[in-house]
């Protein structure tokens, strides 16, 4: 039966006898670990919001012919596109996190048209393998985890140049139903909370990186697989007693390591195999859709801007200028990382394969304003909430008989305003920007999909400076070369707008 809502799923990640180790032990059961089970909650309301809101979290795929949960579905439209917007920007709102499934989604976009182009050259099945894999995924509802990043050892040596051959994941060895598979993923977002995962490639390949040129789906739980839980700051909070001092104790992302020893991918899940000329393709496919899709951070400055706007009010400081300015400054950096985006996927166009693919250059405008923004956010709310933000004592001695009525007392804002309530709004804002969720606010926000020069280069590769050259030279009228072609280019394209040709 397929999953429904969030309560399901939850169900669903249990006796899985996942190899999960954190603070280096096994860990016995992940959904009643109270370090990763807010994690697990915050995947949990993709679920319920496609319950909630169908129109905005689900779609009608023509693959399996049902509506599946947005997450799930191959971009059919621009407007599929800009819907994936929406929705990740309702779910940042929703959770104030990381919800860890955008990877999954921007993997199985990117794979789509990358396989068709294979097959086209190489005669493979790839594409068929593929959509037999997405409709089966879509009908199961479940979870997929994009696995790309390696741990790349020397940065100066190519994979197949490297002392150790496991710093990028590769063939070990194959037979007649497969690949087994060896090496190892980093700052893997959700991996642990996924039910499958598609391995692939991390950079530009060469001829003799072709065993390294290896994309498939493997199960969370299939053999040879280990995860190792990372560590973010505070996250201990949520072994606490009390839900104060964790600010957002109930949701939280998640990121570990995935070490492969020689894991096994059956050829009906394999969807390149040594075809490294396509490795560029698909990073650069994948990075465009998944460098639009943060957006998300839009939802989290939502919250985060509520937060500071919510304290202003509990210090009586509303009516201040300087407070309204920088609440105005935080919401222009948040919207215009949201215009880049939701442009890049107004802007998109029909791939050969048939599904759509979001505007490049946009995309890539949008993440670099994620590179930054959210720190001067994060800055400001920081200005506005004050020093007590780090400073203030424990939920323990809050609620303690001996030291509970002083900080009652002491700690308390304008009149009518909860103390407790004050002290919750704070560790909110610590948790966002500098706690756990800072996280996924702020350093994945600068590294995830690619760190800030990688963005740099996407940019200047699309820049059009000798376009823009001619454009101006035509209207300084400097007729030299390509600026006189398009200076009659320009005078049929006006002719044809305005109807002017032969007066």
């Amino acid at each position: 039966m397929p999953i429904k809502n969030g309560a399901e799923y939850i169900k669903s990640l249990r006796g899985r006898n996942l190899k999960v180790y954190l603070f280096g032990e096994l860990v016995k059961e992940p959904v009643d670990h109270p370090m990763i089970r807010p994690s697990i909650n915050a995947v949990a309301a993709t679920y319920d919001l496609a319950v909630e809101d169908p129109e905005l979290a689900s779609a009608k795929s023509s693959l399996s012919s049902i509506s599946v949960n947005r997450f799930l579905h191959v971009a059919e439209s621009a407007e599929d596109l800009v819907n994936q917007n929406r929705m990740q920007r309702r779910l940042g709102q929703l959770t104030g996190t990381c919800f860890q499934r955008c990877v999954g989604m921007d993997a199985l976009n990117s794979l789509y048209s990358t396989t068709f182009e294979i097959d086209q050259k190489h005669k493979t099945k790839y594409h068929d393998r593929l959509k037999e894999f997405i409709k089966k995924m879509q009908q199961e509802n479940y979870v997929i985890g994009g696995a790309m990043t390696d741990v790349k050892g020397d940065r100066s040596l190519s994979p197949s140049q490297q002392p150790d051959p496991d710093m990028f994941v590769h063939i070990t060895k194959r037979d007649a139903k497969g690949v087994y598979i060896t090496g190892a993923k980093a700052h893997q977002t959700g991996c642990i909370n996924s039910h499958w995962i598609l391995v692939m490639p991390t950079m530009r390949l060469k001829a003799e990186d072709k065993n390294y040129a290896i994309v498939g789906a493997v199960p969370v739980d299939a053999p040879g697989i280990t995860y190792i839980y990372g560590r973010q700051s505070c996250d201990t909070r949520s072994m606490d007693d009390g839900d104060m001092d964790a600010g957002n104790s109930k949701f939280a992302g998640q990121e570990a390591m995935i070490i492969f020893d020689n894991v096994f991918i059956p050829n009906d899940l394999i969807f390149m195999d040594g075809e490294y000329e396509f490795a560029a393709m698909l990073v650069e496919r994948f990075t465009c859709y998944h460098r639009r899709s943060y957006v998300c951070k839009t939802g989290l400055g939502d919250v985060l801007i509520g937060a500071a706007a919510a304290i202003a009010d509990y210090n009586g400081v509303t009516s201040a200028s300087h407070i309204k300015d920088k609440l105005v400054e935080m919401t222009h950096l948040n919207e215009t990382i949201f215009a880049a985006g939701i442009a890049s996927s107004y802007q998109a166009h029909k791939t050969a394969s048939g599904n759509w693919q979001c505007d490049d250059m946009l995309a890539n405008v949008c993440k670099h304003n994620v590179t930054r923004f959210p720190y001067e956010i994060g800055r400001l709310a920081q200005d506005i909430a004050g020093g007590l933000m780090v400073t203030m004592p424990s939920e323990r001695d809050f609620r303690s008989p001996a030291t509970g009525p002083l900080l009652e007392k002491y700690l308390k804002g304008r009149k009518g305003v909860s103390t407790e309530n004050r002290m919750r709004i704070l560790r909110l804002i610590e948790n966002m920007t500098l706690g756990r969720n800072a996280v996924g606010y702020l350093t994945e926000s600068m590294h995830g999909a690619g760190s800030p020069q990688a963005q740099r280069i996407q940019i200047a590769r699309q820049m059009q400076l000798e376009y823009k050259k001619r454009l101006a030279k035509n209207l300084a009228n400097i007729n030299e070369g390509e600026a006189a072609e398009m200076a009659t280019e320009n005078s049929d394209y006006f002719d044809k707008i305005f109807g002017t040709k032969g007066k």
